[in-house]
C-alpha cells in the first residue's frame, strides 16, 4: 500500500468570519445550530483528517485576532506558509473592515508566493444569508472581481464561492475544495461512467463517507430533467449529514439508504472503507391494456403498482453491482496519490 499523502490548507480570514463554524460543520459533524457554542480560535487549530485512504488533510484553522494576523506574518510566516497545497481565504460579507480584509489577504498571497507558489487560492464569501437576495449576485460578484485582480498580480488564480451554513452552498465549496487536491479524481470518474452505463441507471453519485462532500458524479444524457437543480448533489450531502447526525444521537449506525418515489428511487450504499455511492433511477413505465384499448385509453402505470417484487428485485441488483465494483474502487482508492 502507498504510503499517506499529506495535504496542507490554510484556513484563514479575519476574527468571526466563520472559518471554525464551517470547520465544524464539515469535518467535525456539528450542525449549523451547534456551532453557537464554539468559541473564538485561539492562535492555531491543527485537524488532521483521514480523506480516501491514502490522504491526510493537514487543516491549519488560524485565528484572526489581530495579534494573531502579526505573527503569522512576521515570526510564524516560514511555518504558516511553506508546503501549503491551498488557502481558503474567508470574507464575512458584513464586515466593516473590508478594505483591511482584503489587505490580509494580499499578505498571505504574497507570504505564498515566496513559500508556496504552487497552492490553489480559495475565496469564501460568508455569511451570504445575511444579504437580501436581490443583492446577493451584486455583492459576491464585486468582491470577487477584485480579489481575482489582486491574485493575478501574485500569478495566482483565485477560485470563489458564495457561502453560507444554513444551505448546501458549504457543502458546495468545500466539495471543489477537496476535489482539487485528489490527483485520480479522474479515475474515480472514468470508473463511475461506466458503472452508470452497465447498470443502466439515471445518476450516480459518489460520496466521502465520513463528510459527505461529493468526490464525483455521473448523469445519463437520457435522464428526465435531473438536471433541472444544479446544487441537488450538495443538498444530498447536507440532508444524509443531517440524517446521520440524528442516527448518531440516538447510537445508531447509519448504513445503508433506500428510497423510492412516485417518479425515482435512490439507493445509498457503501462503496469502498472512505466512500459512499448513491445511485439514482427514474421508475420505469409500463403500459396496461392490450391493442386498441391501449392506444384508445394511453394509460400507463408505474411498473412498482404492477409487480410488487419489481422494488426488491431492482434493489437486490444494484446492490449486486455495487458490491461487484468494490473492489475496483478499493483498488482506485489505494493507488498512490503522487502516482
Amino acid at each position: 500500500m502507498a504510503g499517506t499523502a499529506r495535504r496542507k490548507l490554510l484556513l484563514m480570514g479575519r476574527s468571526g468570519s466563520g472559518k471554525s463554524s464551517m470547520r465544524s460543520i464539515i469535518f467535525s459533524n456539528y450542525s449549523a445550530f451547534d456551532t453557537r457554542r464554539l468559541g473564538a480560535t485561539i492562535d492555531v487549530e491543527h485537524q488532521n483528517l483521514r480523506f480516501l485512504g491514502n490522504m491526510t488533510l493537514s487543516l491549519w484553522d488560524c485565528g484572526g485576532q489581530d495579534a494573531y494576523m502579526d505573527n503569522y506574518f512576521s515570526s510564524q510566516r516560514d511555518n504558516i506558509f511553506q508546503m501549503v497545497e491551498a488557502l481558503i481565504f474567508v470574507f464575512d460579507v458584513e464586515s466593516k473592515e473590508l478594505r483591511k480584509d482584503i489587505e490580509t489577504f494580499v499578505l498571505c498571497l504574497r507570504n505564498l508566493y515566496e513559500f508556496s507558489p504552487s497552492a490553489r487560492i480559495f475565496a469564501l464569501v460568508h455569511k451570504m444569508d445575511l444579504v437580501v437576495v436581490e443583492k446577493r449576485q451584486d455583492v459576491y460578484r464585486a468582491l470577487m472581481h477584485s480579489l481575482e485582480d489582486t491574485s493575478a498580480m501574485f500569478s495566482f488564480k483565485v477560485q470563489g464561492f458564495a457561502t453560507t451554513i444554513w444551505d448546501e452552498s458549504l457543502y458546495k465549496a468545500w466539495s471543489n475544495i477537496v476535489c482539487s487536491l485528489i490527483p485520480n479524481v479522474g479515475i474515480y470518474q472514468k470508473h463511475l461512467q461506466t458503472f452508470a452505463e452497465i447498470s443502466e441507471v439515471d445518476e450516480v453519485i459518489l460520496f466521502e463517507k465520513t463528510t459527505f462532500l461529493v468526490l464525483s458524479h455521473v448523469t445519463s444524457s437520457k435522464s428526465p430533467g435531473f438536471e433541472s437543480d444544479s446544487t441537488r448533489f450538495e443538498k444530498i450531502s447536507n440532508i444524509i449529514k443531517q440524517f446521520k447526525q440524528s442516527c448518531n444521537k440516538l447510537r445508531s449506525q447509519f448504513q445503508s439508504l433506500s428510497l423510492r418515489g412516485s417518479d425515482c428511487s435512490a439507493y445509498l450504499d457503501s462503496m469502498t472503507a472512505s466512500t459512499m455511492i448513491m445511485v439514482v433511477m427514474a421508475n420505469k413505465l409500463v403500459t396496461t391494456g392490450t391493442g386498441s384499448e391501449e392506444a384508445e385509453s394511453g394509460v400507463v402505470d408505474l411498473l412498482e403498482n404492477d409487480d410488487p417484487f419489481s422494488g426488491e428485485a431492482e434493489n437486490n441488483i444494484i446492490l449486486a453491482n455495487i458490491k461487484i465494483a468494490r473492489k475496483m474502487f478499493e483498488k482506485i482508492e489505494h493507488m498512490s496519490l503522487d502516482g
